[in-house]
């Protein structure tokens, strides 16, 4: 069978490539807030506000910077495939659902870092397991601050001790808060701790081992309480921040892309993260993580990065669900 040419110049497999690896970038409890728009000359990325979580992510920030780190994907993969990606983000005001239209730029391959990435998009797993309390090389730190730069964005990585201190406080605070709401309960458990199939959330399998209460570094737990006993998290994991210029949609949108290449350089380096979301989800303590900082720039992500064990991926929503319909555009 001879596959015609379609959407950018690619083939009907080679666009289900494409968007297939824009899918598997990471979002707040895997909710996959994204669709996508095809047409001959471009592809429209557009966030899916129905997955919008309204407790935790009242703003929709946390969305955005989903469909950020999926738009990196997209990028890259289109490189894969040869195209040259020409990007507008947020193109028409009267349609803030609509976060990038991505059109032919011409012809450009994938450089070597840019393959080694593409080919980490499929590896990149959240990990919520301990990791190993072994060092992260020098390189590796460079590799993964350079990869937030060239996207616009810093990387902080809390090495002080009294910073680290406060900043373990701060979670915890942040995870006392949110687990006093019964609405932030009640929607963490219809996303998370699952046991029956679906293609979304964060199934029991993958929500790690169940927490101490007086562990250093607070995790939620993704199990329901079914998770095994955690048989103790890394003394001292490598606590990175990512922050861009500012808050508001672009800058949100970038911060998702920077920590999609972020991620997938962790993942080339042999290194696992998971992310304590609580510190940026809770107003209060973002504003004074934001000051431990500096205060200059806000802090969009905070990760925990380290050596880990290889863990499964979570589900995916099928590449028909991806598609966004007339209907769906009209509405």
């Amino acid at each position: 069978m001879i596959e015609t040419m379609g959407t950018l110049g690619l083939t009907g497999s080679g666009l289900q490539d494409v968007l297939t690896a824009a899918a598997l970038a990471p979002s707040l409890h895997n909710t996959q807030p994204w669709s996508f728009q095809v047409s001959e000359h471009g592809i429209e990325l557009h966030a899916d506000p129905g997955r919008q979580l309204p407790v935790a992510d009242p703003t929709g920030r946390e969305l955005r910077i989903a469909c950020g780190a999926a738009l990196f994907n997209l990028r890259l993969a289109l490189l894969g495939q040869g195209v040259k990606p020409l990007v507008t983000v947020l193109p028409e005001p009267a349609r803030p659902d609509l976060v990038a239209v991505v059109r032919r730029g011409g012809s450009r391959r994938a450089s070597p870092e840019q393959r080694r990435l593409l080919d980490a998009v499929p590896r990149r797993h959240t990990n919520r397991k301990p990791f190993s309390d072994s060092e992260i090389p020098a390189d590796a730190l460079h590799a993964l601050r350079r990869a937030a730069l060239d996207e616009g964005a810093w990387l902080h990585l809390v090495t002080d001790p009294r910073h680290r201190t406060e900043l373990a406080d701060l979670a915890r605070s942040a995870h006392e808060i949110q687990l006093a709401d019964p609405a932030f309960i009640a929607e963490l458990e219809r996303w998370t701790g699952h046991g029956e199939p679906r293609p979304d959330g964060v199934p029991a399998t993958a929500g790690g081992p169940l927490p101490r209460p007086n562990a250093t570094w607070v995790m939620r737990d993704f199990t329901r309480g079914t998770g095994r006993p955690d048989p103790g998290f890394e003394a001292e994991p490598l606590i990175a921040v990512l922050t861009v210029h500012s808050d508001g949609a672009r800058e949100e949108i970038r911060a998702g892309e920077a920590l999609e290449r972020v991620l997938l350089t962790a993942t080339v380096h042999g290194l696992s993260a998971s992310f304590l979301s609580q510190l940026v989800e809770v107003p209060d303590v973002r504003q004074t993580l934001s000051r431990m900082l500096g205060g200059l720039r806000p802090p969009q992500v905070v990760l925990r990065l380290g050596h880990g064990w290889p863990v499964p991926g979570t589900p995916r929503r099928p590449y028909s669900d991806l598609i966004r319909t007339d209907l769906q555009e009209e509405r």
